[in-house]
């Protein structure tokens, strides 16, 4: 059996980017020392979710990746052995900036970066003010302890994404998130949105017979509570763990990468696509007129 520690960072931030990494530190040392071999950040982890409002002083929190965070988890993944994922606010350019994921494998060494491909423009989630869209394509990253798919917040809506690194021999996939409710919401819409964001991810899994995680912040920020309710699930949609709301949370959790074949042997959704009828889905929208 192959199983792999997979640890997950939930956790609040601040506006104080070296404290936010401190922090995470300290948590990604307890992850490691209950035996984690993959660590996953939450999205954008070393600052509040600027995402926000438009506010041109927040590109000063960018930095190029790799950088000094990017050298601070090498350091880290080296001396503990682990492999780090982690997103950060890239700045590949004067004026052009990314939401990046970038992996380390277990000897520190960097392995390279994902630049998240679908980015919202909602009330709360202004992220085309500050992302440009990715440009490398999708990653899937091969590790000591496995082959990593790499996807951002919003790329958890698209089946697409999640099918491709799958494709691409993913043996997992991971979802750095930032992602909440307003507090003028109702109960009854938060668990809604809850339920539908968790839900699609857990298709996910069973669609593509493979493990997903999804790594989320907590706390408050300018009227948005984020809600936390990191989770892991089997690559048939069970879950193997699911975290609090509002609790800050280090997660390791065991998970078997065999049951990737048990699963696409037994319900084998792979073997009966039909990839000579897919040619549609590439257009924006299929239109019934004749025009």
């Amino acid at each position: 059996m192959r199983i792999v520690n997979l640890g997950l960072i939930q956790m609040s931030c601040t506006a104080d980017p070296a404290a936010n990494l401190q922090k995470a530190l300290q948590r990604m040392e307890q992850a490691a020392d209950q035996g984690a071999q993959i660590i996953c950040t939450q999205e954008l982890f070393t600052s509040l979710y600027f995402c926000d409002e438009e506010d041109y002083r927040n590109f000063e929190l960018a930095e190029p990746v790799p950088g000094p965070t990017t050298e601070a988890l090498m350091a880290f993944a080296r001396k503990r052995q682990v492999v780090v994922v982690a997103s950060l606010f890239e700045k590949r350019a004067s004026g052009v900036f990314h939401n990046t994921a970038m992996v380390i494998d277990a000897d520190g060494r960097y392995l390279g970066k994902y630049r998240k491909m679908h980015i919202p423009d909602d009330p709360g989630y202004y992220e085309k003010f500050y992302f440009t869209p990715g440009d490398l394509g999708y990653r899937v990253f091969h590790t000591k302890y496995g082959n990593v798919g790499v996807l951002i917040c919003w790329d958890q809506w698209y089946p697409e994404a999640a099918r491709i690194v799958s494709l691409m021999g993913a043996d997992l996939i991971v979802y750095p998130t930032a992602i909440g409710w307003a507090l003028t919401q109702d109960e009854a819409t938060n668990r809604e949105q809850y339920e539908a964001w968790q839900i699609i991810q857990r298709a996910h899994a069973v669609a593509n017979g493979l493990p997903v995680a999804a790594i989320n912040r907590v706390g408050v920020e300018n009227g948005m509570r984020f809600w936390g309710g990191s989770f892991i699930t089997n690559p048939f949609g069970s879950l193997l763990y699911q975290a609090s709301h509002d609790q800050e949370e280090t997660i390791v959790q065991p998970v078997d990468l065999d049951q990737v074949g048990y699963y696409r042997i037994h319900w084998p959704f792979l073997r009966d696509r039909r990839i000579d009828s897919y040619q549609p889905i590439i257009k924006r929208f299929i239109d019934q007129s004749a025009s």
